[in-house]
């Protein structure tokens, strides 16, 4: 029991660090396009993300019982084995949310877990340990769904903006007066940001507590929800500024009502669906709703190549983190075989985060050598290119040209 309790608690920890590299890793989905836009100041923004962040951890817990009580069964894993299957999987969330972050790819830190928390059951356990059909509809689903309803919504909510101040239509760039709806709407997204993605590491804390003993219920205890609330919160004032510059200026040249209308997509969809108890991507979210949003505006045009490209980051997550946990899985399994239970497990887990702490850190050695920070990190379009190329000067409105016409027609009268 005493094994399993220092294993419980390195889990506690290294679930306790995603959820920091969650914080700063989707920083990006509230805060790119308000700070793109000039409506809030690079760390005024970040600011405002963490405290909401931190607020919206204790709206809910609907997605921390989906991932404590639904998605892997049990009862079915050895109860000496499961905490170092659950690390195990978080070191393959974790070194997935860093490679991603070094490169600046706004890949979902929930599809991570979830990828790591599988292919680490599957390989500790097996496949039957895993409920396909809560990974489905509550995972799977909401993955697709969710970027093609938020990109709709922003198109159409980008569409309705321009169609209501087209007096404006002579100054395309303005719609100054949606620079303060951004700090509404971006509000909202940090705030639903807690209250989903706070809660995937609450599950995973509740869950390695069920499996000891120490809890019987899938509702986070008090210490939980405000542990995560608060590492989550400091993560996303740490920045994560690279992400910031792909989603902010990587996707399109984002106005200020075209940002107001991501963001008021992107948090109405997150919101909905963590009342519903889904675990869903904000980064797919967000990068949804900007794309939407860029559509939306007259001039557009679409790059599918690099959509896909993102896309193609979105569908490697869950494998790619499924991997990696499946190894750091084999790794434990392996040392259980050969020290037996308990030793083995212990051995393996703590070989496990040496490894992992070698990985993070030749990873941040890394990144300094090209350095993104609040001063440059909206200084050049990011390396992955632009998903919606935009006009300098769009086509005129149908008012425009009618306009444009009376005055020609007039020009015309006076010649004669």
């Amino acid at each position: 029991m005493e094994t399993a309790a220092l294993i419980v608690v390195l889990v506690i920890a290294l679930a306790l660090f995603f959820d920091f590299t969650n914080g700063f890793h989707d920083t990006a989905n509230a805060m790119a396009t308000p700070i793109a836009t000039g409506a809030l100041k690079p760390k005024v923004a970040v600011l405002l993300a963490a405290v909401l962040n931190l607020v919206g951890a204790f709206l809910s817990t609907e997605v921390a019982k989906t991932i404590s009580g639904g998605m892997i069964r049990e009862d079915q894993l050895s109860q000496s084995i499961f905490p170092a299957i659950i690390f195990a999987g978080l070191i393959g969330a974790i070194t997935w949310n860093m490679l991603t972050w070094l490169l600046g790819l706004p890949s979902s830190s929930s599809h991570a877990l979830f990828g790591g928390l599988i292919g680490a059951t599957v390989v500790g356990a097996s496949i039957s340990a895993i409920d396909t059909g809560v990974v489905l509809s509550k995972v799977v689903l909401p993955a697709l769904i969710a970027p093609l309803t938020a990109g709709i919504i922003a198109f159409v909510a980008t569409k309705i903006a321009y169609v209501v101040t087209r007096r404006y239509d002579n100054k395309p760039d303005g719609r100054d007066g949606f620079r303060w709806g951004q700090i509404f709407t971006s509000s909202l997204v940090a705030l639903a940001h807690g209250t989903n993605d706070a809660q995937k590491t609450m599950g995973v804390i509740t869950l390695a507590l069920i499996t000891v003993g120490w809890q019987t219920q899938s509702d986070p205890q008090l210490w939980v929800i405000f542990a995560c609330a608060f590492t989550i919160a400091l993560g996303t004032y740490m920045g994560g500024w690279r992400i910031i510059r792909t989603l902010g200026k990587g996707l399109t040249d984002v106005k200020p009502a075209q940002g107001f209308s991501a963001e008021a997509s992107t948090a109405s969809t997150i919101l909905a669906s963590s009342a519903l108890g889904f675990a869903l991507s904000t980064t797919q979210v967000a990068s949804g709703s900007v794309i939407g949003s860029g559509l939306g505006r007259r001039g557009a045009v679409v790059r599918w190549g690099t959509v896909g490209r993102i896309t193609v980051g979105w569908v490697l997550t869950l494998p790619a983190a499924g991997i990696v946990g499946a190894l750091a899985a084999f790794l434990i399994v392996g040392f259980e075989n050969l020290f037996g239970q308990g030793v083995g497990e212990l051995i393996g887990v703590i070989i496990g985060a040496v490894i992992a702490v070698a990985i993070v850190l030749a990873i941040f050695l890394r990144s300094r050598r090209n350095e993104v920070t609040a001063a440059n990190a909206m200084s050049e379009v990011a390396d992955s290119g632009a998903a919606v190329d935009l006009t300098e000067e769009p086509p005129p409105t149908r008012r425009q040209q009618r306009v444009a016409q009376a005055a020609a027609a007039s020009d015309e009268e006076g010649v004669r």
